[in-house]
């Protein structure tokens, strides 16, 4: 599978902003673009691995981001009941000591 997350997609419009992804400074010298791709490549994973599992990306899925130092962010958005739906699936597939089993 393909790249699953990426402007322009009509789902980025469904209303699951993330405050502070843009920070809104950009200091000069500063590789952000570096950091973003990782982070891309990260929230790409993630993503499939929710489609894989059930989840559509209207209701939860991953973002790229930066911080102000440009590293890599990867932040998880979704609507309450979807939250609540993956840390129910995590729970479930936990293995008692904190990893998945």
């Amino acid at each position: 599978m393909g790249k699953v997350t990426g402007s322009g997609e009509g789902w980025l419009n469904d209303g699951l902003d993330v405050p502070g992804a843009d920070f809104g400074l950009w200091a000069p010298g500063v590789d952000y673009m570096a950091g973003w791709r990782k982070a891309r490549d990260a929230a790409d994973r993630l993503n499939r691995a929710l489609l894989g599992v059930g989840f559509e990306l209207s209701v939860v899925r991953a973002v790229a981001s930066t911080d102000e130092d440009g590293r890599g962010v990867v932040r998880l958005a979704g609507w309450p009941d979807a939250a609540e739906r993956l840390a129910q699936f995590l729970e479930t597939h936990a293995d008692g000591e904190g990893g998945a089993s």
